[in-house]
């Protein structure tokens, strides 16, 4: 039971009983906590106080003395936040000095250097900042070459950031890093036509490079049928020299000269188309039969007529015996 007890007091004065006190405490100006990267600017009756920049726990009787008393009735603390900021502004309208509608996108960083001028020299700085880069951007980079517009955003982004820095530090705020993100062309019509014209040279490149390819290989086979064709004449020219040495030198053995002469013949006989008939050795009367044959009309050699029936016995009789 006292355990439960010391518990339910303790929740109460952590959780309600000191929270209670510690505001009183900042009502009454006792103390101050600023988180990081955040500024508390005091101001009594319409005079700035107290500027606190340095992030943890302060006590603002040592700051601002006697209107640490009064300031959270009668004054007024203003908390403005000095983090890095960034910002992109899209498709800011210039001109090239060729007279093409373009846009550039331009990205910004900024923070506030001066809470006080950021608070009471400007209504809206932010906004202002961002007019200026604006006006900063078509002034300072309108009739500028398209290639150079193009190509040279380092340098168009650092000439914007030295235009527009001196005037927002007057608001308060100061301009960090300054980066061209985006150049291009505002107009429908223009990217339409330019689309076409990359299109067509392209084509035309291309076109170029595989008549350039059709010339290269036409030059290098004709080049290798020139070699080839002289290459074969120098072979036919020294082919019978190659071929009567070689005849010249089998002729002096008589059977490899005769044996390769068969052989030749036999070839040329084997590869032609004409019948050929192959009469055994000793049988030179069958070649004067066939020739015989040849001669004889086609109506003699039919074969005869078949003998009649009642001479089928008799001849039957004729093989048997």
């Amino acid at each position: 039971m006292e355990t439960l007890q010391v518990a339910f007091f303790a929740f109460i004065g952590a959780f309600v009983i000191i929270p209670i006190l510690g505001s009183f405490a900042r009502l009454f100006g006792l103390y101050t906590i600023v988180e990081e990267r955040r500024c508390h600017v005091y101001v009594v009756f319409g005079r700035v106080v107290a500027i606190i920049k340095e992030p943890g726990l302060h006590i603002l009787y040592a700051r601002m003395g006697l209107y640490a008393l009064i300031v959270g009735w009668l004054g007024r603390c203003y908390k403005v936040d000095m983090r890095l900021d960034q910002e992109y502004l899209r498709s800011q309208p210039v001109n090239s000095e060729e007279g093409a509608p373009m846009g550039i996108g331009i990205w910004y960083e900024m923070f506030v250097s001066d809470p006080v001028a950021y608070l009471f020299k400007n209504m809206d700085p932010r906004g202002s900042l961002s007019a200026n880069v604006s006006s900063s951007t078509v002034r300072c980079l309108s009739n500028l070459p398209l290639d150079q517009m193009l190509v040279n955003r380092h340098t168009m982004s650092q000439t914007v950031r030295d235009e527009v820095s001196p005037k927002s530090h007057e608001w308060g705020y100061m301009l960090g890093s300054v980066y061209i993100r985006k150049v291009h062309f505002r107009d429908t019509e223009m990217i339409r036509q330019i689309e076409s014209k990359v299109v067509n040279r392209l084509r035309q490149v291309t076109s170029a490079i595989k008549q350039d390819g059709a010339n290269q290989v036409s030059i290098i086979a004709s080049t290798a049928e020139r070699n080839a064709a002289a290459e074969f004449a120098k072979a036919a020219i020294v082919r019978p020299a190659v071929i009567g040495q070689a005849l010249s030198q089998i002729s002096t053995d008589s059977d490899i000269c005769t044996a390769m002469f068969d052989i030749l013949e036999a070839q040329k006989i084997i590869e032609g188309r004409s019948d050929l008939i192959l009469v055994p050795q000793g049988r030179s009367e069958l070649l004067t039969d066939l020739l015989a044959a040849q001669n004889t009309p086609t109506s003699a050699l039919e074969e005869p007529a078949a003998p009649p029936a009642h001479d089928k016995g008799a001849q039957t009789g004729a093989l048997h015996g």
